[in-house]
């Protein structure tokens, strides 16, 4: 992978991981059009190594929160952070279970299948419309949101269901405060990509050539850096009830993808 083709990927994937619009399937089709041919586990390393600059621009935007949890935590209280903690990890549980037992059949999917992005992108049209319809309330996560959540959470690991856009949907579809639903959103994923990277170090599913360590290095500070800027806009634009315009978006870019995937 050439090291522009690694910043442009970058920037597509600091700014696709936190607006409704499908990180992943943005980078498949960022990948075919650019002509990456990477074999499906470089192709899979390199979406890793994105996620996780994602992740550290995450941490940083919400600093403040994520120091008020540990704080909590340290206290040995069932206080609100304790709480809220054990939501996270309740929403984590689905994600979990599909990346232990269906590793492989999900790696499958980021072949460049850009017909089937193309169609979970059009699913994603169609939950950021329903929940751009729903009333806004003062209601918080609960334990049982939190897993009907983090099972959205899962089935957004294919490419062109949108993590952010499924998780904050179904939050606002079951009555969740929509700003609360972006922070919980942003927050949930965290743990599960410092999990995946820890446990592909393990198996030392990261191994990578040389030649790959500046171009990998280039993706990483375009996400982390658009990354940045796409989450405080994202809170923004979620607290004025704007996911239609994301519908329309991932409707038209769907469309555009499948008729691409006839032509190509």
């Amino acid at each position: 992978m050439e090291t522009f083709d690694a910043i442009v990927l970058g920037i597509i994937q600091g700014l696709t991981e936190f607006l409704p619009v499908s990180s992943s399937g943005h980078l498949e089709l960022g990948k075919a059009i650019l002509g990456d041919n990477s074999i499906p586990e470089e192709s899979l390393l390199f979406t890793v190594v994105l996620h996780f600059a994602t992740a550290l621009s995450t941490l940083a935007v919400f600093r403040k929160d994520v120091l008020e949890i540990l704080q909590g935590l340290f206290q040995f209280k069932w206080n609100e952070e304790t709480q809220f903690s054990l939501k996270i990890i309740i929403s984590m549980l689905p994600a979990v279970l599909i990346g232990l037992f269906f590793e492989e059949q999900l790696e499958a999917f980021f072949n460049g299948n850009i017909q089937f992005v193309g169609l979970m992108l059009l699913v994603t049209a169609v939950l950021l419309y329903f929940a751009d319809k729903a009333e806004n309330t003062s209601k918080k996560v609960n334990f049982g949101s939190a897993l009907i959540i983090g099972i959205s959470q899962a089935i957004a690991m294919l490419p062109g269901i949108s993590r952010s856009g499924a998780t904050i949907s179904t939050s606002v579809l079951l009555g969740i405060d929509k700003t609360k639903a972006a922070r919980f959103s942003f927050l949930m994923v965290v743990p599960l990509i410092f999990g995946k990277i820890g446990k592909d170090v393990l198996s030392g599913n990261l191994a990578f050539e040389s030649n790959q360590a500046v171009a990998m290095g280039a993706g990483f500070i375009a996400a982390f850096l658009a990354g940045l800027v796409a989450c405080t806009w994202m809170i923004k634009l979620v607290k004025k009830s704007k996911l239609s315009y994301f519908a329309i978006y991932c409707l038209i870019v769907g469309l555009i993808a499948i008729g691409y995937s006839f032509l190509a």
